[in-house]
């Protein structure tokens, strides 16, 4: 099990929130502060199989916007992929 944090602007999280619930993942969604963003900033987390996680991750990037030609432009979003040795609910 893994474990997808996906820091974005704000203004693109609903795409690719939606992206990934249409394609069978649950998403959690919630704002987030992050300096290099203008504007807010949202996080998107979700929890897959290991085998899950690189489809995830394409369709993460497959909706962030073409770059533009400022070269010192932030990155759009910033991902971490992170081991869950277990996940329990109460």
């Amino acid at each position: 099990m893994k474990m997808i944090l996906a820091i974005m602007p704000t203004n693109i999280s609903d795409d690719i929130s939606q992206k990934l619930i249409d394609s069978g993942y649950r998403v959690t969604k919630f704002a987030s502060t992050a300096g290099w963003f203008s504007g807010g900033s949202t996080t998107l987390m979700l929890a897959a199989d290991a085998n899950q996680i690189e489809r995830a991750l394409e369709l993460i990037r497959s909706q962030v916007p073409a770059e533009e030609p400022d070269q010192d432009a932030p990155p759009r979003i910033t991902i971490y992929v992170l081991p869950v040795k277990n996940i329990e609910g109460v």
